[in-house]
Order: C-alpha cells, then sequence, then structure tokens
C-alpha cells in the first residue's frame, strides 16, 4: 500500500482529497503541525507528498526544499497560485508535478498513480518490496513499517530482502549465509545471528515485532 503524506491547510480540501484517496486504496496521512512539515514526513515515511504552496508559517516552497534535503520521494504541488512563475517554481526547487486548483478528483488520482509509476517502476522493477505490513525501499535500503522507517546496513538489507522474497517459506540459515555471500557479503553463523538480531530490534523499534520468525532446526520465516 503506498502512503501519501497530505500538506494542505484547507480542512475540506484535505478531508476530501484523503477520502477520495483511501478509497483507492492509499494510507493518507495529513498535517497536524505546519511548524512540523519535515519532522512528520520522516516519521510517516510516505512514498508520495502532496504540497499545498500557501500555508500557514514557512510556504510549500520553503518546504519541498527541506524534503528534498532528506529525501527523493515524489512531491506533487496543488495550488491555486498557478500562474506560470509558481509552476516553474515548484518544479525547479523539487517538485515532480504541479495541479492547479480547482482539481477534479479522478485526474488528481491518475496523476499521482502517473508519478508514483515513474518513481518506483523502472522497465518493469519495482523499486519497493511489500509484506506483512512492510515496505522495504531497494533503492534507499530501508524499511517502513506502521510505526516508522528504519535505516539498514548492506546486510541487514540483504536478509531482510530474501526473507522478504520468500514471504510464507522457511528460509534456511545455510541457503540464507549463500545467497549473501553471493552478494559478497562475507558472513559465517555467528555473524549472521549477530545481523538478525539487530534486524529484529530495528523491526521492532517500526512496530514490526517478533519477525523474522525462528523455525527451530530450519531457519528464518517472514510471516
Amino acid at each position: 500500500m503506498y502512503k501519501v503524506f497530505l500538506v494542505e491547510d484547507d480542512s475540506i480540501i484535505c478531508q476530501t482529497v484523503a477520502s477520495h484517496l483511501r478509497l483507492w486504496g492509499y494510507e493518507v496521512q495529513a498535517v497536524r503541525d505546519f511548524t512540523q512539515v519535515a519532522e512528520e514526513f520522516e516519521a510517516f515515511s510516505p512514498h508520495l507528498v502532496l504540497l499545498d504552496i500557501g500555508l500557514p508559517g514557512f510556504n510549500g516552497f520553503h518546504w519541498v526544499r527541506e524534503l528534498r534535503r532528506r529525501s527523493k520521494v515524489p512531491v506533487v504541488f496543488l495550488s491555486s497560485a498557478s500562474d506560470n512563475i509558481n509552476i516553474v517554481t515548484a518544479i525547479e526547487l523539487g517538485g515532480d508535478d504541479f495541479i492547479p486548483k480547482p482539481f477534479d478528483l479522478t485526474v488528481l488520482t491518475a496523476k499521482i498513480q502517473a508519478v508514483l509509476r515513474r518513481a518506483y517502476t523502472l522497465q518493469g522493477s519495482v523499486d519497493l518490496l511489500e509484506s506483512g505490513g512492510a515496505v522495504l525501499d531497494l533503492s534507499a535500503e530501508s524499511v517502513s513499517g506502521p510505526q516508522g522507517k528504519a535505516g539498514l546496513t548492506k546486510t541487514e538489507f540483504r536478509i531482510l530482502k530474501v526473507l522478504m522474497e520468500n514471504a510464507g517459506h522457511t528460509v534456511s540459515r545455510s541457503d540464507l549465509m549463500t545467497r549473501l555471500w553471493e552478494s559478497e557479503s562475507f558472513i559465517d553463523d555467528n555473524t549472521l545471528s549477530v545481523n538478525i538480531s539487530r534486524l529484529r530490534r530495528k523491526l521492532e523499534g517500526i512496530g514490526l515485532g517478533g519477525r523474522p520468525a525462528t523455525r527451530k532446526g530450519q531457519g528464518y520465516l517472514w510471516e
């Protein structure tokens, strides 16, 4: 499920857009504190941001600069300030698209789908791996869960990738170590145990506790 972060101060537009996108299967969170946009963005770890220009305090141009310092997540501007200067400025500062207000919800949905396809699909290869409430970002080597986002070391990332690719099936320790050796992660049995423990702590911290499950004498299972 893709997550959309909505930075809009018009409560009617905010509620209407959020309700519509949820019907399309998106997880939507609207900003709560307009002085903490960047912090709420990082905590939610969205796949796309819908951003107004005219906001309380700092405007959307300020916030797109802040977000671009932290992430390459697509940003789509929604604004009634749709003159050519504002559109060009929004794109030059890092916006991926600009939708003038008022807009049709079906057009908004189509634009969001197009931006997500461009951002997360390359020649048929998806840059996100989703399973059991976890979203693994294959380009950033990070994982998101119900309670936030965690960065991973190269080895932790490769372990989690193998387990999520084989979700529902037990992966033996020997198979896991073989896969890691193939990717030049030179790992022995003890190192694997240490990395599994570290990975579990990170997953627990973002609301994915108890994973991966251990199958005694068999290996590990991502459910």
